[in-house]
């Protein structure tokens, strides 16, 4: 199994061919489209980091903020604010004033791939990127996971092996740093339109989420 040495996002990466002339023909197709990779945001300081899988062509590659102009989007960013780590209920786009606290969201991917696919090549080409947002947070502190692909790279990212950390939904893991990986559906169109996650579920997921890190505050110092 390989590993990647966490390194800082690179805002002009191209180092997937694949992805890099998809960017290219977006940006010909759509020259008002951010059309690059995209960072993460949200707090320096958060305890939580989201992990989503890839920027939607129409969401955050044309807007450059995670989970904005998409419908994935619109259930994440009102259970971000209904559990205080939003200042709003909706992400319209990067300059719309809103804040996160507590919290940072990133992707497994940071370019949109074709039919929102990465390979497993490209997922790892990022994983340095992602291991670096991960090594932000300390002892006690959450990365949920929204689906098995990010689930995948997050155990990646922490050098772990795969095989002891299996894809649960609302299930959570210690992690060998002793941060904590917490699993959800991802609140795609697809799969909350089959039910497979509801509202109910995800924000499930958020209490639990809120739970340990109310407990880890509390542990010895």
């Amino acid at each position: 199994m390989s590993f990647h040495t966490p390194e800082p996002f690179d805002p002009s990466c191209r180092r997937c061919p694949r992805l890099a002339a998809y960017l290219d023909e977006a940006r010909v197709r759509y020259p008002g489209y951010h059309a690059a990779p995209v960072p993460d945001f949200g707090d320096a300081d958060a305890r939580l980091l989201i992990v989503g899988l890839a920027p939607g062509f129409h969401g955050a590659n044309a807007t450059g903020r995670p989970f904005t102009g998409d419908y994935a989007g619109e259930l994440l960013y009102r259970t971000l604010h209904a559990y205080g780590f939003g200042s709003r209920s909706q992400s319209l786009s990067p300059d719309d004033g809103l804040l996160l606290k507590g919290c940072r969201i990133t992707n497994a991917v940071r370019c949109v791939p074709p039919e929102n696919k990465p390979t497993g090549a490209e997922v790892n080409n990022c994983n340095g990127y992602l291991a670096h947002d991960i090594e932000r947070l300390g002892p006690g502190d959450v990365v949920l996971a929204l689906g098995r692909v990010a689930h995948t790279a997050v155990v990646k990212a922490e050098r772990a092996r795969q095989k002891d950390y299996p894809f649960r939904h609302g299930v959570h893991w210690p992690l060998p740093s002793g941060r904590l990986l917490l699993d959800t559906y991802h609140c795609s169109r697809y799969n909350t339109q089959t039910g497979r996650l509801t509202e109910a579920m995800f924000q499930a997921v958020f209490e639990t989420a809120v739970s340990l890190l109310r407990d880890s505050r509390m542990g010895p110092a």
